[in-house]
């Protein structure tokens, strides 16, 4: 009898399929040392930092190189693999005790700004036709925490390349926007340096901008501020696991409607985010040494780096392109609001 298949092809589809765990090691290798390069220039300009620059160099190199399979395969690998390892590792530098620190007066602007990026995010993004997962990027960017809760939503709801680059360009944008201008405004406005590093902590959305700002402002403004930021990044957590359940209980059929499909738990909170919890949780009593936070830290960073420059390798110009100026738009709306509603809230709450 004579095969369905071509001569040979059973074997060179199986030839294909042996090399693809080296192939994909070689391509992350690529991307490590893209985003080694990276990390060296977010030193020399921490007010950039090294994960945008990643994102940055791997849609550049993308738009000038045309990556081949191997570093194709390791650029997936590192958007996704890397991307969530580094979520839990970002986990073991915060501890889940650091809220009672900041003070109960802190609490109602650090969520009381969030409650206005996500509710922003959703009303403006509709009224400006900025839909899907760009809006929510943009969102918990502005909301949180920058490229962390952009990683760590990207994780959760599987946006692509093309929504996570433009979303971090959108929030970097408006970060080197708040390092220089809320200095200044904040000498202005007459703000203490308790004052200054709670606003700096709720209304600025990266960390590394969030310490230029603050320390620039003053030494206590620059430490407060940071307490405040790590609290904040704790909203990772409910946020993801929220996304999390809406995304896994949603289908698209073959037609294109939706349907709501019961899934088991194991599906509704990804197990990269059960690691997150465990190590924030592991750090909160003690476990981790406190000399052990600054490589950590660092390490998270880095793997952060390492994910997005492969989503930048992964990335087609021409994509970001075709998005507009819409996102750009909700971004500096959201950056508006979030840094008034920040000065608003101190002052309803006596701590202006």
């Amino acid at each position: 009898m004579t095969s369905p298949l071509p001569h040979g092809a059973s074997g060179a589809t199986a030839g294909d399929a042996r090399p693809r765990a080296p192939r994909a090691l070689a391509g992350l290798g690529f991307v490590v040392l893209v985003a080694a390069l990276a990390t060296w220039l977010g030193a020399l300009v921490p007010v950039v930092g090294g994960p945008v620059f990643g994102i940055v160099m791997g849609a550049l190199l993308a738009a000038l190189i045309r990556p081949g399979a191997a570093i194709r395969a390791g650029a997936g690998f590192a958007g996704k693999r890397v991307l969530q390892a580094s979520i839990v590792v970002l986990g073991s530098g915060l501890s889940l005790t650091q809220v009672l620190t900041v003070g109960t007066s802190s609490l109602p602007v650090m969520l009381g700004t969030l409650v206005v990026a996500l509710g922003g995010a959703w009303f403006f993004g509709r009224l400006l036709g900025v839909t899907g997962d760009v809006r929510t990027l943009i969102g918990v960017g502005t909301g949180i925490c920058g490229a962390s809760a952009i990683a760590a939503t990207t994780a959760v709801i599987g946006a692509t390349e093309a929504e996570v680059a433009y979303a971090i360009g959108t929030i970097f944008t408006f970060n080197i926007a708040a390092v220089l201008l809320y200095p200044t405004l904040g000498h202005l406005i007459g703000l203490s340096q308790h004052a200054f590093g709670l606003w700096a902590g709720t209304a600025i959305n990266d960390t590394s901008s969030v310490v230029a700002a603050a320390y620039t402002y003053g030494a206590a403004a620059g430490a407060y501020g940071v307490v405040v930021k790590l609290t904040r990044t704790l909203m990772i957590i409910p946020i993801s696991l929220a996304l999390s359940a809406i995304t896994a209980r949603k289908a698209t059929t073959a037609d294109g409607q939706t349907v709501r499909a019961r899934l088991p738990w194991r599906r509704l909170v990804p197990l990269f985010l059960v690691g997150f919890i465990a190590a924030s949780a592991i750090n909160s009593i003690g476990v981790i040494p406190a000399s052990w936070h600054p490589v950590l830290n660092s390490a998270a960073m880095f793997m952060i780096t390492v994910a997005l420059t492969g989503i930048g390798l992964s990335t087609r110009v021409a994509t970001i392109r075709a998005a507009g100026h819409r996102p750009l738009l909700l971004g500096a709306i959201l950056w508006a609001l979030v840094g008034v509603t920040s000065l608003l809230l101190q002052w309803a709450t006596g701590t202006l």
